[in-house]
């Protein structure tokens, strides 16, 4: 099943920690070419996310953005219990050897070091999260991508049956085509007022058979139309197997119209041709 490169994914999730964003957008590019957004405190999550990448995708232009929002209360100061006791002992015990000595009040004792204390975040718990969120996001951007390959491919196999009608069309008309070519020679003979012997004109008549002979053009035309058709099934990237293949339609295209000499053979070249470039166009988004 083909893939397409152009997808889209947004995973959140929220704790009591805060919340963590994460966006996947793709699009089409000869090769993989993955550029992270990430904040400074997730910077190391960059390597994880790159290899996990890696392996899940072939080609393709893929921004990941993660946005990281604390809660209000992860910085939210707090007292050091055992540090308050031990400074309250310390004070009764200079209270008994001092009596006379001032005590500190509440907001001096607040001030002491080591007191308040900052409830600290706890980072791997994010970071733990942050690989969560991108793996749920590779996995549908991933299935994104799926769904949108096997439309393109119907769209392709349209295309591909729109070929293999012209191809039959040509076949059907090629007998009336050599025939009406012979008449047409004929014609222009007689005109000019020109008489050639049998052996001339035979000669003739087989030189502009062989000219308008488009068999073989045809039948590598089908090859190729039933070589693309196997690559859509096949597992893994074929987006560069299916762009040769349309170089090499496009060539076949370009000789038939090449050999052609009747308004027939003309329109059906120039219908292979777009309905080639159509493909071809499809194909720029498939892996």
């Amino acid at each position: 099943m083909p893939h397409s490169m152009t997808a889209f994914s947004r995973q959140t999730r929220d704790a009591d920690w805060g919340s963590l964003q994460l966006e996947l957008r793709s699009v089409n590019q000869r090769y993989l070419e993955p550029h992270f957004r990430l904040p400074d405190t997730l910077r190391d999550l960059e390597p994880h996310f790159r290899d996990a990448m890696r392996q899940r995708l072939a080609r393709g232009k893929v921004e990941c953005s993660l946005r990281f929002d604390p809660a209000e209360d992860s910085a939210a100061p707090g007292i050091n219990a055992d540090q308050l006791a031990a400074l309250s002992q310390a004070l009764e015990q200079i209270r008994a050897q001092l009596p006379e000595a001032p005590m500190p009040n509440a907001l001096e004792l607040l001030a002491h070091p080591g007191v308040m204390a900052t409830q600290r975040l706890d980072i791997d718990q994010v970071k733990a999260a942050g690989l969560a969120l991108f793996d749920a996001a590779l996995e549908d951007l991933d299935a994104g991508r799926a769904r949108e390959g096997e439309r393109l491919a119907e769209l392709i196999r349209e295309r591909l049956s729109g070929i293999r009608e012209q191809v039959a069309t040509v076949r059907e008309h090629l007998p009336t085509i050599l025939e009406r070519q012979r008449t047409q020679l004929l014609e222009r003979l007689e005109s000019a007022k020109t008489e050639l012997d049998p052996q001339r004109l035979e000669a003739e008549m087989v030189m502009l058979a062989h000219k308008a002979d488009v068999a073989e053009e045809l039948d590598r035309l089908e090859t190729h139309v039933t070589e693309v058709e196997r690559q859509l099934k096949q597992k893994g990237p074929i987006g560069r197997r299916l762009d040769f293949l349309m170089q090499e339609l496009n060539r076949e295209a370009n000789t038939l119209s090449s050999k052609a000499v009747v308004a027939d053979t003309t329109r059906c070249a120039v219908e292979l041709k777009v309905l080639i470039e159509q493909m071809r166009e499809q194909i720029q988004n498939i892996e």
